[in-house]
């Protein structure tokens, strides 16, 4: 048996990176459950967060995992407080599937503001300079992938779809985790996780006779 997760995601680097990073914890904290995690529904965030338009996506998270698994949403927040927008978010998700477990995260700014906060982890990867620092308060940078670009060799300027999937292969969770919001994506996921182990569980299985 499979244990399926579907994502709602903003960006075209977002519908590979997300995975990775879902990915990552998975193999870290729960290497025995098996999951499948469905091609990402991507839409613009101005689009996703209107009224009626996240319940349809919700919708369609659910129908990729034919009703069975958990949905996590994430998104930047832009110019939004992710305190305020991100509960928000959730309640009306929660509303349109009551019957699934559902984890919506707001980036401060930014994904890429991930990426700042674990700059040491990244020196030399990617064309990042070997001698990166992380900014003081990386999430009060507006233009995290900008930030990157100019700490690039070679000329080489910073990619969302290929940059943003590599980089969320390699950085440390730990630095990250100095964020309030990656802390709280790092926990969300594994609130995800921990639903699916409980599933098996319910059904009578062990994590080794799923594998």
């Amino acid at each position: 048996m499979t244990f399926k997760i579907s994502c709602i995601v903003e960006g075209h680097g977002d519908v590979k990176a997300v995975p990775v990073l879902i990915r990552r914890i998975a193999q870290n904290l729960y290497p025995e459950l098996p999951i499948i995690i469905k091609s990402p529904i991507r839409a613009p965030r101005d689009k996703i967060v209107k009224e009626g338009e996240l319940e349809r996506k919700v919708e369609l998270a659910a129908e990729k995992i034919e009703g069975q698994g958990v949905i996590f949403i994430i998104l930047d927040s832009d110019k939004d407080c992710p305190a305020e927008l991100g509960p928000a978010l959730l309640r009306r998700a929660s509303q349109t599937r009551s019957d699934l477990p559902i984890a919506v995260v707001l980036a401060k700014y930014e994904f890429e503001a991930w990426f700042l906060a674990a700059a040491e982890s990244l020196r030399g990867r990617r064309g990042l300079r070997n001698d990166l620092h992380s900014p003081n308060d990386p999430e009060a940078i507006r233009g995290a992938k900008e930030w990157l670009s100019h700490r690039m060799e070679d000329s080489k300027t910073y990619s969302e779809t290929i940059d943003q999937p590599a980089l969320t292969a390699l950085f440390d969770f730990e630095q990250a985790r100095q964020t309030d919001s990656f802390d709280k994506c790092y926990r969300e996921i594994i609130r995800l996780l921990e639903k699916l182990q409980e599933a098996a569980e319910a059904n009578g299985e062990s994590i080794e006779q799923i594998t």
